[in-house]
């Protein structure tokens, strides 16, 4: 496939960026130095949220506009770091007042309303563990994920108890405290539930964070296996150090900068990212209620003067299926940075942001266990279309192999396939996988967390996403990594999106079948399915290219936009699903 160009004007309306000389950064960073960027507690320890909100509601900055919460009915509310933190105080002290102790699971059940953005800070506060989950999980996946968390409390809203927790209830026996956000059109709250506003009402606004030590469990993120339960990765209060760092190296936080995540809080990046990082960086936060809708977002981008956009690569496609002259009926003269993560980024997908908005889409790697970005295409870097970037300062990464004594060997050559693995110990790492000691033990070894991505790196030091170890296919004696078939699929222009699986062969192991998803204006026939084949074999060869190809109307996605290659491979071959607990409804 031909190389995309390299993007070297991505600063040309951005500033200085807090990344400058990327060696000079890396070779004088250390993760001690990045804590101390920080407050720390009075008397010692660290807290994530007083990180986020109570160093900055004192002082200048205590009136400064934290979060603009956009309803989807067209309310708005705004809250400053003052209110901010009395809030979560009001929310501590409700805990405490329940008896609720020190590393309880305090788990979220809601859409993006603001008492979801209090409780998880005011829950740090009293020092348990936060999890927060997708609003639009069925009961049985909440069910899953409350036994494996053990959940002593639940905060919900009463439509939301009604239909996903009243009937799981019984089945939940440490569940001691459901609070409700009471909503005007939903049932009365019901027996043994309390009223979240009520309780917030009478309690204090005072609250004092006791001692929290860096290594306390603080949060709790679910992440689906192929096949069996999900997984709950644990976080610690320190992971802050990295939240806060990479917000400023990879997203290029400013003070001043108006920061829209996209991302649900149920989603492990609209924590870090959507929380955690950009309040922890003092910038001012938009929280959108309302599900994706193209023109709403660019009315967004325009209205709320954004200036640092961090996106999904579903959502990318999804824009992108509209054409570029729906996003320049706008201006958007403060936008200066865009980001997207979930997926790797296709490179049409980085150019298409050039396009659209006069700025590459720069795309970062990261994982639930690692808690934050680890490698990104930085404001003050040419970026590579199709590229992850080069590793955050603090962070080493490396292609491995396993050696013949069944040991770990780094790969210094460039350009050669092998596991991405990064050197373990960085604040955000997480710590466990509940229950699962052995699961946990088994991503590490000689010192590396061990990904499960394959990648490989270029002589320039950029990394490049194969695709995971297994899903990568096996054909002829060519392993082909779906990601490549699937980048030269998209610069078709009919092609909004395309996944690929391996099905099995007699002859050559495996044959890679691609499924695409039409933008706009296009239609299924055997002429275009023709054509594509043509188009991606003059690309990639007869080898890698797919020998068939299927429409689709939408491709199975799970919440936060990546693809499910395996489910399509389950479906194809008629095999069971899985875990489908995370999949975007309608796919």
């Amino acid at each position: 496939m031909p190389t995309p160009p390299v993007i070297d004007k991505a600063r040309s309306k951005q500033g200085n960026p807090n990344l400058g000389r990327y060696e000079e950064v890396c070779a004088s960073f250390s993760w001690s130095k990045a804590r101390g960027l920080l407050d720390g507690l009075p008397g010692g320890g660290l807290n994530i949220a007083h990180e986020a909100v109570d160093r900055h509601a004192q002082g200048t900055t205590a009136d400064k506009l934290a979060i603009r919460w956009l309803g989807r009915n067209g309310e708005n509310r705004d809250f400053t770091y003052r209110q901010l933190r009395e809030l979560s105080n009001r929310f501590a002290n409700a805990l405490h007042q329940l008896g609720v102790a020190q590393g309880e699971r305090v788990f979220v059940l809601a859409g993006r309303i603001p008492e979801l953005y209090v409780a998880v800070l005011g829950a740090l506060k009293a020092r348990c563990v936060v999890c927060p989950l997708f609003s639009a999980f069925g009961p049985e996946p909440i069910e899953t994920r409350m036994r494996i968390g053990d959940a002593k409390v639940l905060v919900t809203t009463a439509s939301l108890y009604a239909k996903k927790i009243a009937g799981i209830r019984g089945r939940l026996p440490s569940l001691k405290h459901v609070l409700i956000v009471p909503e005007a059109e939903a049932p009365p709250a019901q027996e043994a539930t309390l009223d979240l506003a009520d309780l917030c009402a009478r309690a204090s606004p005072d609250y004092r964070i006791e001692p929290t030590d860096a290594q306390d469990p603080a949060l709790l993120h679910f992440t689906s296996g192929t096949t069996g339960k999900p997984k709950g990765a644990l976080h610690v209060h320190e992971a802050v150090v990295a939240h806060h760092v990479t917000g400023r190296f990879a997203l290029d936080f400013h003070p001043d900068d108006i920061f829209w995540c996209t991302a649900d809080p149920g989603w492990v990046t609209g924590t870090s990212y959507g929380i955690i990082s950009p309040l922890s960086n003092g910038v001012t936060c938009v929280v959108d209620e309302a599900d994706f809708d193209a023109e709403r977002w660019y009315e967004i981008l325009e209205r709320e003067k954004v200036s640092v956009w961090y996106t999904a690569p579903t959502a990318v496609r999804m824009m992108m299926k509209g054409g570029v002259a729906p996003v320049r009926r706008r201006t958007y003269p403060h936008l200066r940075f865009i980001a997207s993560v979930g997926e790797p980024l296709n490179p049409q997908a980085v150019l298409w942001g050039q396009e659209a908005f006069d700025l590459p889409i720069h795309d970062n790697w990261w994982q639930t266990e690692t808690g934050g970005i680890m490698i990104a295409n930085y404001l003050s870097m040419p970026i590579k279309p199709g590229s992850m970037g080069r590793p955050l300062p603090g962070v080493e990464a490396s292609i491995l192999k396993r050696s013949a004594q069944g040991g770990i060997e780094v790969v210094s050559e460039p350009d050669v396939e092998g596991e991405l693995g990064l050197r373990a110990g960085w604040p955000s790492m997480f710590r466990a996988y509940l229950n699962e000691d052995e699961r946990y033990r088994k991503c590490f070894a000689d010192g590396w967390y061990l990904s499960g991505d394959l990648a490989r790196r270029d002589a320039d030091g950029y990394f490049w996403f194969i695709g995971r170890a297994d899903d990568v296919i096996k054909s002829s004696g060519h392993l082909i990594g779906p990601f490549e078939v699937e980048s030269a699929l998209m610069e078709h222009p009919a092609v909004a999106e395309a996944g690929v699986i391996g099905k099995p062969d007699p002859v050559a192991y495996e044959v890679v079948k691609a499924f695409v998803a039409l933008k706009t204006g296009f239609s299924a026939s055997p002429e275009l399915q023709r054509e594509l084949l043509a188009f991606v074999r003059k690309r990639l060869g007869t080898a890698v290219a797919p020998k068939e190809i299927d429409f689709l109307p939408t491709l199975p996605k799970t919440r936060s936009g990546k693809i499910m290659r395996r489910l399509l491979k389950a479906r194809e071959l008629g095999l069971p699903e899985g875990d489908t607990s995370t999949l975007e409804s309608g796919t």
